[in-house]
């Protein structure tokens, strides 16, 4: 009877920990949540009577295409509103040919509308095609894939990852937005989401506390190293190219622009270095598991050998989507035949280079800090075990 009462007690302290304590956490997140978006924004456009609504492009009055296909000037087309107070009404508006706005409207075609109503006028013009649908199709279909190949890690990948989405876009956006560092909140916020996924993925484990400490502490470094690359080269947040918009920010709500630039580093770092930390403390705990008897000298010198094979492809992950992130600028430069001077020198590529490469000190120190983590906690416990 004492022995069926320990079992069930010990079933009952093993269900708390897993997920009674999460669940508690996870409640006061989501009210924290709720409490830090209520915030009334500083209003830096007037919008007042302006709308977004979806429609149906019905006909095309007078097309804009030219005999060698290009666009010039605009389209005027008749659209069914489907959505906002002309719901059901069909309008006569217009379509730019510009790349950044309208769109090349072809009967059928869901649009979104940009819509002004005063009294019995409207007016309207097509903003963009309506991507609503596709986006959430294909979104659904990478959590689908997620699941079907990833089975159970898979679904607690696929709940990580939308922790992870909504965690930077309805807490660090209003924390930033409120005056707090941006620095500040990027650390923190990357140790959350990076001790969550962890935990859903790897649970309560030794295993989950050394890959939590090493991804932090390597985001960490990759931060301190792009400070350190910005302060020698005399790049900050200051030298973005959309730095004249972020001084409305600056001045009407006072957010602390400079820093946005290192925060987004942190963020942009954080899968590649959290998918390093991750794989050296499950081979070093797999390690343990099948040789329980392995010194930490021993168990440490094989947690680098598989670090040095992941160092190579997951700097190049990083180095190689910065780079992707700057190809028109790039091919611009090429295009242009600019003195190599002036490339080097230039802020966009300037920063594009200290993204690159702090991210890449991030993955590169991670795999020591992980290790050593990994080497003192993980020996000690029984092969097999897993705590």
């Amino acid at each position: 009877m004492n022995k069926n009462v320990k079992t069930k007690a010990k079933q009952w302290r093993a269900w708390l920990v897993r997920w009674g304590i999460p669940a508690v956490l996870l409640l006061a997140v989501i009210l924290f949540t709720i409490r830090l978006n209520q915030v009334e924004k500083v209003e830096l456009v007037s919008r007042e009577g302006q709308t977004f609504e979806k429609g149906v492009v019905t006909k095309v009055l007078e097309n804009n295409i030219q005999e060698d296909g290009t666009r010039v000037g605009e389209q005027r087309v008749v659209v069914r509103m489907t959505t906002g107070v002309r719901k059901g009404q069909e309008l006569e508006t217009t379509s730019s040919a510009g790349y950044l706005f309208g769109a090349a409207c072809e009967p059928g075609m869901h649009v979104i509308v940009m819509q002004s109503v005063a009294g019995d006028s409207t007016i309207t013009s097509v903003y963009a095609q309506d991507r609503e649908v596709v986006i959430y199709l294909f979104g659904g279909l990478y959590l689908l894939a997620l699941v079907l190949i990833g089975g159970r890690k898979g679904v607690k990948g696929a709940l990580g990852l939308a922790f992870t989405f909504f965690a930077f876009l309805f807490i660090d956006l209003p924390l930033v937005y409120r005056g707090y560092s941006p620095f500040a909140v990027a650390v923190i916020l990357c140790a959350v989401t990076t001790l969550v996924t962890m935990y859903l993925i790897g649970g309560p484990t030794r295993k989950t506390v050394c890959a939590t400490i090493g991804t932090t502490a390597g985001v960490m470094m990759a931060g301190i190293a792009a400070r350190l690359f910005g302060m020698a080269a005399g790049l900050s947040g200051w030298n973005v190219s959309n730095i004249e918009s972020l001084l409305d920010l600056w001045y009407t709500c006072d957010i602390q622009v400079g820093e946005l630039l290192f925060s987004g580093l942190l963020i942009s770092s954080l899968g590649a270095v959290m998918d390093v930390a991750m794989s050296v403390s499950s081979s070093m705990d797999e390690v343990v598991r099948q040789n329980g008897g392995i010194s930490r000298r021993e168990l440490f010198r094989a947690g680098l050998r598989v670090g040095r094979d992941m160092m190579g492809t997951d700097s190049n992950t990083l180095i190689l989507a910065f780079v992707g992130g700057s190809m028109s600028s790039l091919l611009l430069d090429y295009a242009y035949d600019l003195p190599y001077q002036q490339v080097i020198n230039s802020n966009n590529i300037g920063i594009a280079i200290m993204q690159g490469i702090g991210g890449s000190f991030g993955v590169v120190l991670c795999v020591p800090i992980t290790v050593l983590i990994a080497s003192f906690l993980l020996p000690g416990h029984a092969a097999g075990n897993g705590k």
